[in-house]
């Protein structure tokens, strides 16, 4: 069984655990944690899901619910850890954005990294691919259907953010 903390409308801690798979009562909400991985050359890393997850066979970038007891930087590190063997330290994690939705707190990271594609440790019943895209090729991946409207959404909202990063390496490759 898997928890994660509950937090109150203003993001304090409320003491109280909530049980994964359970809906969330009104007023109560979880923390999900998500990071763009940038290669500095213009790329960014793209997991695909298992086909037994939700949104299957669907390009992502990495991420989940922080489990009871863990920070954003804690929880960050370990998903992106589980789903592709990419170790990080929570201060390489830059914060783009915190949001809120009806039930969830939602922090934004990315990261600067350059793992080769044959080190990347896909997680068993999470992630059975992944690859490394330019924009260009994320804008198609979006017009075909194979990224999720919710992530696809996100990217679309962030991309001046990541791009922003790019060029701190004097490089933008959007092709």
């Amino acid at each position: 069984m898997e928890y994660s903390d509950v937090y109150d409308a203003d993001r304090h801690l409320t003491g109280r655990r909530h049980l994964r798979g359970k809906p969330w009562k009104k007023g109560e909400y979880g923390l999900i944690v998500c990071v763009w991985v940038y290669d500095g050359q213009g790329k960014i890393l793209m997991t695909r899901r298992a086909p037994e997850k939700s949104f299957a066979g669907t390009w992502e970038n990495s991420g989940g619910s922080a489990q009871a007891g863990e920070t954003s930087l804690q929880a960050i590190t370990r998903e992106l850890y589980e789903e592709t063997g990419i170790r990080a330290n929570p201060e390489e994690f830059e914060l783009l954005e915190t949001r809120r939705d009806r039930d969830a707190f939602f922090d934004f990271y990315c990261l600067k990294n350059n793992t080769p594609l044959d080190q990347i440790v896909l997680q068993k019943g999470e992630t059975v691919d992944a690859k490394w895209v330019t924009f260009a090729q994320v804008h198609e991946m979006i017009r075909r259907n194979e990224i999720c409207k919710i992530i696809a959404n996100q990217f679309v909202h962030q991309e001046k953010m990541l791009l922003e990063r790019q060029d701190q390496n004097g490089i933008i490759a959007t092709n």
